[in-house]
């Protein structure tokens, strides 16, 4: 079932409905009683929720092979040094 939103007309409240798609819109404002209309959004796309998705799961391998940066080696910091 999807969540519609509705803004108030008459005091601007702006509120979210859980209804199936078959209702009946609202009408009424349950705040001041004035006419609401149906607010067009956009969607919300896909949400994660929960545990177990890491950012590991869907990464682009890059060339070198195993997705991570090469670190600077002791040796290379220590010549910079001096």
């Amino acid at each position: 079932m999807p969540t519609y939103e509705y803004v108030c007309n008459n005091c601007g409240y702006v509120f979210e409905e859980f209804q199936k798609i078959s209702d009946e819109p609202i009408k009424i404002c349950p705040k001041c009683g004035g006419n609401v209309s149906k607010k067009i959004s956009a969607g919300v796309g896909l949400i994660f929720k929960g545990s177990g998705f890491y950012i590991t799961d869907y990464k682009r391998s890059n060339s070198s092979g195993n997705g991570t940066k090469p670190e600077k080696s002791s040796e290379t910091t220590k010549s910079e040094k001096d």
